[in-house]
């Protein structure tokens, strides 16, 4: 019999996050507190990035607490967001949010070591670029590390792909 395995990703859902931005950018546009603050949000690049502008530092963070709130309303992991300070650009403040995708090597390291140690025995992990193969002779095995790393508190979103 076969090994039975699934594939550990870190993957964003474009789509969602684009919907999200947009229902961002409305509610901006229609809250009293927002009115002549210079707020907005939008695209950098070619969709890997999102910048937020406004006139305090205060409203650019307002906004990212909106865009995050949008973000789980619509099922995804505020852990794909990667944003920083506000900063001062000329008489607006802007803030960069980068979006993470794809298991570094770092976490890659960390997740099979997480597998290998607490992880039911005969189960492998196999790094492959930006994910991770996990696979076992049970599939009974297979579940149990699903679970296990979803008790975790890891610093990436991870999604479980290709069970088989």
């Amino acid at each position: 019999m076969a090994d039975a395995s699934f594939d550990i990703v870190s993957k964003i859902d474009r789509q969602e996050v684009d919907n999200a931005l947009n229902q961002t950018v409305k509610e901006i546009a229609h809250r009293f507190d927002f009115k002549g603050t210079g707020a907005s949000i939008g695209w950098v690049g070619a969709q890997k990035d999102v910048e937020i502008k406004a006139n305090a530092e205060e409203r650019a963070l307002a906004v990212l607490d909106v865009f995050k709130e949008k973000l789980v309303k619509r099922g995804l992991s505020l852990k794909i967001l990667d944003s920083g300070e506000p900063k001062l650009s000329g008489k607006e403040y802007r803030l960069g949010v980068a979006l993470k995708e794809g298991i570094d090597q770092d976490n890659a390291k960390k997740v099979s070591k997480i597998i290998r140690d607490e992880g039911p025995k005969g189960v492998k992990a196999q790094i492959q670029g930006d994910e991770l193969r996990v696979s076992s002779k049970k599939k009974d095995d297979l579940q149990e590390v699903i679970s296990l790393l979803k008790g975790k508190d890891l610093d990436i979103a991870l999604q479980f792909t290709n069970y088989r």
